[in-house]
């Protein structure tokens, strides 16, 4: 069972991706957060731009949201190139690769989302492309297939993926750089909120910003989206006022705790505490009892609870802590009353 949630990190309309590029800045004054990340990369491209070469092959790994193409779009203006963007899904034979490496110029980004989705043949084919900046293309079948080596442009390639550990190692060790996204702080969250709402010409108070961005699950992508659902209900119940009361009753009403949580996340903790008794329990039991894919809860709802504390991994399952019980109004195993007959 699929579903769209408000405190989702993946884009979940193509009507948000086309909302979410009007705010998305363009140079590394105007970007929030990731402050180690961004002096590396800023380093390592005016150092490339004082050699003229182009910028290493780079990796951007971490949850969703966090802003792995924005960096990427970034890098491209800094370096004043083109850049071109697919995903791994959509990269299934090599000619769809090919057409799409020999049409980069000198010094062109090519970014690759999912880059760890990418089939196997599509992969083998980038290894010379990356490494030699040349590819063999192999035409006819049989007796009369030949192998054409075909030069290509110095390009970089930019690789994003929630999944680092799924990428193999041939394909990682050949990007150079390679940087790790971390949740964003309540703080930076703010100012992107703040940054935003005056693109969005939306009248907004500390309160409410500090609001939106203690509940947006420290991800840009939730903080932006939290503000047009916060927006909205102040133009139709406030005036358009945007204050931290107004914040407030906007996200409960779509469900959105102090937390950030929803109710899906809610139900995770409770089934958890609940149907197995604390856990440990294996994510597939916990899928199967809430009726989503496995992929689905791994991807989207424990990386946030883990990072917050509610749940840890263990080697026999998932097991609550006692933040969970806590948000939940359940008394933690083992807080059994004294008794006289101790």
């Amino acid at each position: 069972m699929s579903r769209e949630r408000l405190v989702s990190p993946e884009v979940i309309s193509q009507e948000e991706e086309s909302f979410n590029l009007t705010l998305r800045p363009s140079k590394f004054d105007e970007y929030v957060g990731q402050k180690k990340v961004v002096e590396k990369l800023s380093i390592a491209l005016q150092a490339a731009r004082q050699r003229g070469e182009s910028l290493e092959h780079a990796l951007f790994f971490g949850p969703p949201g966090l802003g792995k193409t924005t960096l990427a779009y970034i890098i491209a203006n800094s370096m004043g190139s083109k850049i071109t963007t697919t995903s791994g899904p959509a990269l299934e034979r090599t000619g769809d690769l090919m057409g799409i490496l020999t049409n980069l110029g000198e010094g062109d980004i090519l970014f690759i989302d999912e880059i760890h989705r990418l089939p196997a043949n599509i992969e083998e084919f980038l290894y010379p492309a990356m490494e030699d900046y040349k590819v063999d293309f192999v035409v006819d079948k049989g007796m009369f297939a030949k192998t054409i080596n075909v030069p290509l442009k110095r390009f970089t390639l930019i690789g994003a993926t929630t999944r680092a550990g799924s990428l193999s190692a041939p394909l990682r060790n050949r990007f150079g750089l390679s940087y790790h996204l971390e949740f964003y702080s309540a703080e930076d969250l703010r100012k992107i909120i703040r940054r935003s709402a005056g693109i969005l010409k939306a009248q907004l108070d500390e309160g409410g910003a500090t609001e939106i961005a203690r509940r947006a699950r420290g991800t840009p992508r939730i903080a932006n989206r939290l503000l047009r659902r916060v927006r909205d209900y102040a133009d139709v119940k406030a005036g358009g006022a945007l204050n931290a009361t107004v914040a407030s009753d906007a996200l409960k009403l779509e469900g959105v705790d102090d937390h950030g949580l929803d109710d899906l996340d809610r139900n995770f903790l409770s089934t958890i505490i609940r149907i197995y008794n604390g856990g440990p329990v294996g994510v597939e039991a916990i899928a199967a009892t809430l009726n989503e894919e496995v992929d689905t809860l791994v991807d989207m709802v424990e990386p946030y609870l883990l990072q917050q504390g509610f749940v840890s991994r263990t080697k026999s399952g998932r097991k609550a802590n006692e933040p969970a019980y806590r948000l939940l109004n359940l008394p933690m195993p083992g807080a059994v009353p004294r008794t006289l007959f101790e």
